[in-house]
């Protein structure tokens, strides 16, 4: 063993700065090498060198990575891949590794046989002091207490991990389960395994430490010289598996991880999460003190290997230390490996002496990165072990192996996969002598690697990081203000990141986050839209009636965004608003909304039904008038004339028109204001009296432009007469139609029967048996009949509105008069054309006539049910008897042309019949009736003139 310089043991818990320390001291000396456990670590010293000497005077060696430079001065390497080389300064850290069972006798190697020749360093636990002063005489020890506090803090879970905490898992599993956690309530976290390849732990932890990320996932990896940003370590579990059997932690293993928490100055803490069971009081006071049993034995391996034959090396592998402290370990990969390539009849014909026993053992040193079988690990080794024999790995074989691997594409595991393998591929790149053109080989295999370990950051980024919940988090925690922008769309971006949606006044976050991700976006939400709301509501406030409406569900609408609803108020015509703002925005907001959406619906209102409000606020309306002008308001302006019949009867001829003046009309089934059947009326008409009457939902309004829509029995007849129509049989007609059709069902004979002429049909629109179901629905019978086609000279059609016109008004009681006395006149001047006289004709040139179906209407009225309407009937107002109900005699004629004079009777064609009498007539005819003695009209009445023109002709 050497003894050249002075050793010294730097020993004590974890957060010393012995690593820093021995940096130092090695720039204190001309030459020097370091020896660290992770490849990551050593990264991390070699650019801390580099930055203070220059990349020309260090190097950087470990299983997959070299970095020689021409006048390298300090070597910072793996405790594996530390050169044999001398220098003035040697330093070995966590030299505690000398007892595991794995590696164990890489580190006691270097702790019995590498020295400095001037100083040479042991960093590590304090549990080393015991083995290291028995097996180095004249040892220098310095004990260095941790700079901080470490205290126990119980269990917590991980929804309740305080920030900066770092969760230690034991199995790929645990760490994935604990990361997606972790990201759904916390917004993320980084993953530090020691799988990972040390270009994607350095981007992970780089993500930890800028602060991007607050929470770090890890196994025990980050026990071994991370120096990271920890305030809080908590264990998920206390065993882990040790590539053997699943063990307890250790003491000093437990010391090790826990002892991260904390930096510098800084106190930290520890405690357990998950399915982890609280730690006893002993080992939580021998991890706060760092008290532990010492180490007493060392994993040992002989290191003078005997190359004669592959059994004598494997027997010099295997010899005893002949000491007690240094143990053999259990079976290294490198021993098991060459067993297996023993017993091979391919290798043992090609190994024939030392040279080549000493290559199949470099061979065999070849890690196993990729994890698999022992048995496909050692197939692998003996192909490029007969390579190494011939020569040199094969560049085309080597490239078609690489090209397999070079794919990015892939979830978590794929990638890690093919990164496990270009690490074979890279440590094979980094032995001398293996492959021609070396340089080439090392780049190519550390861009692949570079490649795979970006596409491993990323997919681990992707899953187990929401930068946004990360990003809203810091910026919050920081106070900072944030910046919200809300496109054409409503999506809400803070700082960048997608957010929500904001409709109209209210804020709806994204649909994918979690109730945590949720409650923090809306946290960075309202703290960002806060000048949005204010700006939103004054444009909102200054904005066009015509840019609102409400829906046909009691909604208001600004545009295509929900901003409120209808809510009932004092009476019908006076309905209140409610506003969608949320809470968040402030009641200024929610106030202003308010108002707005008030002054909408109240001009919407006043102009919708401008004359049932003019009608509602004339004061000159007095006693039956105002009465009925009352309920013709509480009504919306349409009322079933058989509900008002008894107060239509007691109303008298200057009140009836005082109301006329505002638009009523008096029909025969339905008194009404023909101005508010129009479609936009009508369907306020319809919200409106659902808010009065606290309907869960509301009717709609029918199509506009239909004359007659289905008749639904579900549904209630107000809602019909609501909506303008009136229920007759499968069918409701529209009421202003069915008053033009009363007008002509008046002049004809309901009780002797009459069948539909043109003018129905037009009217309705309706096919002769869609009208004969719409006259039963009405009171009528229906007869259908048989009869000969008879050609007829065509009559003049009268062409209604059309039915698109919904705001057509109905046709007032004097255009009924001339309506029935220009009809009563074509039919005399246009008889029906006689039939041809018969001539003989061959019976083989006889055709059957031609038929047509015909259906002949009686009025007759059910006992019970749908009644027609009883009216009233002034004694000798023509005017009134126009309109007025006929009763069960059906409509009465209207006096015209066929009129009898007072005191006659006349057939269906005009002639003169016999006296009336009281009770039924003698005869057993068809019925008709004469109209009644008149009474003196008023001169002004519009009635007065048309007689005086009928006179005139």
């Amino acid at each position: 063993m050497m003894t050249r310089g002075r050793v010294t043991a730097i020993l004590g818990p974890t957060n010393t700065g012995k690593t820093h320390e021995a940096i130092s001291r090695m720039l204190g000396h001309r030459t020097g090498v370091i020896g660290l456990p992770l490849r990551l670590l050593a990264r991390e010293v070699y650019d801390r060198i580099v930055k203070a000497r220059g990349p020309s005077v260090v190097a950087l060696v470990t299983g997959e990575e070299r970095i020689i430079p021409d006048r390298v001065q300090y070597w910072v390497a793996t405790t594996e891949a530390m050169p044999d080389i001398a220098t003035d300064f040697v330093a070995i850290d966590e030299i505690q590794l000398c007892a595991d069972p794995g590696r164990g006798h890489v580190f006691t190697d270097r702790l019995l046989n590498m020295r400095g020749t001037k100083e040479t360093l042991l960093l590590g636990s304090s549990t080393m002091r015991p083995a290291i002063a028995a097996l180095i005489p004249d040892v220098h020890f310095v004990q260095r207490p941790r700079m901080s506090q470490l205290s126990w803090a119980g269990s917590k879970k991980l929804s309740r991990m305080p920030a900066r905490s770092a969760i230690v898992g034991f199995s790929v599993d645990d760490v994935y389960a604990m990361a997606e956690l972790i990201r759904r309530q916390k917004g993320g976290c980084a993953v530090v395994m020691g799988a990972l390849s040390p270009r994607t732990r350095n981007a992970q932890v780089e993500m930890y430490q800028n602060g991007e990320v607050d929470y770090l996932v890890a196994t025990d990896a980050i026990g071994m010289g991370l120096n990271l940003d920890i305030k809080h370590v908590a264990f998920s579990a206390t065993h882990k598996f040790d590539g053997r059997r699943v063990r307890p932690l250790f003491p000093h293993e437990m010391g090790q991880i826990a002892g991260r928490a904390g930096r510098h100055t800084e106190s930290g803490t520890f405690g357990v999460t998950g399915e982890a069971e609280p730690l006893d009081e002993g080992l939580v006071d021998a991890l706060e003190k760092h008290r532990f049993a010492p180490i007493s034995r060392l994993t040992w391996r002989n290191g003078r290997l005997e190359f004669g034959t592959m059994d004598r090396l494997v027997e010099s592998l295997e010899a005893a230390s002949g000491q007690e402290l240094l143990g053999r370990g259990r079976e290294a990969d490198d021993v098991a490996t060459l067993k297996i390539l023993r017993e091979l009849p391919e290798i043992k014909d090609r190994v024939r002496g030392g040279k080549d026993v000493k290559l199949l053992w470099d061979v065999c040193r070849v890690p196993d990165f990729r994890g698999i079988s022992q048995m496909e690990h050692a197939t692998l080794l003996a192909r490029i072990f007969g390579f190494l024999q011939d020569g040199t790995i094969p560049a085309d074989w080597l490239d078609r192996s690489i090209k397999r691997i070079d794919k990015t594409h892939g979830d978590i595991d794929a990638i890690s996969k093919r990164l496990a393998y270009i690490r074979t591929w890279t440590y094979v790149a980094q032995r001398t002598g293996w492959v021609q053109d070396e340089k080439h080989w090392r780049g190519e295999t550390r861009a692949v690697e570079d490649r795979l370990s970006d596409a491993l950051h990323a997919a681990l980024t992707q899953r187990f990081v929401d930068r946004r919940t990360s990003v809203l988090m810091r910026r919050l925690k920081q106070k900072e203000s944030l910046v919200a922008e809300v496109n054409d769309k409503g999506e809400v971006t803070v700082e960048g990141e997608f957010a929500g949606r904001l409709e109209g006044f209210r804020f709806r976050p994204d649909q994918t986050a979690s109730a945590d991700e949720a409650k923090m976006l809306n946290r960075a939400g309202y703290e960002a839209l806060r000048p949005e709301f204010h700006l939103r509501a004054d444009r909102f406030y200054n904005a066009p009636d015509t840019e609102m409406d409400f829906t046909e569900q009691g909604g208001l609408m600004w545009g295509d965004q929900a901003i409120g609803k209808l809510i009932a108020g004092s009476d019908p015509l006076h309905p209140g608003v409610q506003a969608f703002v949320d809470e968040e925005a402030g009641t200024e907001i929610s106030e202003k909304v308010t108002r707005r959406l008030q002054h909408f619906i109240d001009r919407k209102v006043a102009a919708a039904f401008e004359p049932l409000l003019g009608l509602q606020k004339d004061e000159t309306l007095t006693g039956l008038a105002r009465g009925f002008a009352f309920r013709m308001v509480e009504a919306l302006g349409v009322l079933p004339r058989d509900g008002v019949a008894t107060e239509v009867k007691e109303l008298d001829q200057e009140s009836r028109g005082a109301l006329r003046k505002h638009g009523v009309r008096f029909g025969q089934f339905t008194i009404f204001m023909p101005a508010l059947l129009k479609p936009a009326p009508t369907r306020l008409r319809l919200v409106l009296w659902s808010l009065s009457k606290g309907l869960n939902e509301f009717p709609e309004s029918p199509p506009p432009g239909l004359v007659t829509i289905p008749h639904l029995s579900d549904l209630p007849a107000e809602v019909y007469t609501l909506s303008g129509y009136r229920p007759a049989g499968e069918r409701a007609i529209r009421i202003d139609m069915l008053e033009r059709l009363a007008d002509l069902l008046r002049a004809q004979d309901t009780r002797g029967g009459f069948e539909a002429n043109p003018d129905m049909l037009s009217i309705t629109g309706m096919t002769l048996e869609q009208f004969s179901g719409l006259m039963q629905g009405l009171g009528y019978s229906s007869e259908k009949g048989e009869r000969p086609k008879v050609k007829a000279t065509e009559a003049p059609v009268v062409t209604p509105a059309p039915e698109g016109d919904a705001s057509a008004a109905p046709m007032t009681e004097e255009e009924s008069v001339l309506a029935a006395e220009t009809r009563a006149k074509w039919e005399a001047e246009h008889p029906t054309a006689p039939v041809a006289e018969e001539t003989e004709t061959p019976a083989e040139e006889i055709t059957p006539p031609e038929t047509e179906v015909f259906y002949t209407f009686k009025w007759a009225p059910k006992p019970r049910g749908n009644r027609r309407p009883q009216g009233d009937r002034p004694q000798g107002d023509r005017a009134e008897r126009a309109e007025r109900p006929q009763g069960n005699r059906g409509p009465r004629r209207e006096a015209g042309k066929n009129a009898a004079p007072q005191g006659e009777r006349r057939d269906r064609q005009g002639k003169p019949g016999g006296p009336k009498k009281s009770g039924k007539p003698a005869n057993a005819g068809p019925k008709s009736f004469s109209s009644r003695p008149e009474k003196k009209a008023d001169p002004d009445s519009p009635f007065a003139i048309l007689a005086a023109l009928k006179d005139k002709s």
